[in-house]
């Protein structure tokens, strides 16, 4: 993995239970440990207690995965999560998922929109937010 900054480390044990036919992770278990990362990430930013507060916060809209190499049981995994870019509205998580041997299982995207679930409208992600954000990841936008 390159020496690119990733805030975010997202631990999981493989189960039995994801393991198909095949004998590898079946490729819908790589979107749970997607969404296990991205919820750790919006918590660390406060943004659950945000929706908690106001009913406004991060709502996914888009998440998109390349698969690299086959996960086995058993086995962990870590997930290396860190944001993008930041635009208006909306704001992009890159995740690396690396096996127990820290080879590069997969590389996923996600979008992730600012909403008030009471207008169901999108908001602009605010300057409290964004340096939040900054913070976490030790560089500007």
């Amino acid at each position: 993995m390159t020496a690119i900054h990733f805030p975010i480390k997202t631990k999981l044990r493989i189960d039995w239970s994801e393991i198909d036919i095949f004998g590898h992770v079946n490729n819908v278990n790589y979107y749970k440990y997607i969404q296990a990362a991205r919820v750790k990430y919006v918590e660390k930013l406060g943004m659950m207690k945000l929706y908690e507060d106001t009913k406004t916060g991060p709502t996914l809209a888009s998440c998109k995965c390349d698969f690299k190499i086959p996960l086995f049981f058993p086995g962990e995994i870590t997930i290396h999560s860190r944001v993008d870019f930041i635009k208006n509205t909306s704001f992009g998580i890159s995740h690396k998922i690396m096996n127990d041997k820290n080879e590069l299982a997969a590389e996923a995207q996600d979008v992730i929109v600012m909403l008030d679930f009471n207008t169901n409208q999108k908001i602009s992600i605010t300057d409290k937010m964004r340096k939040k954000i900054e913070k976490l990841e030790n560089r500007t936008f």
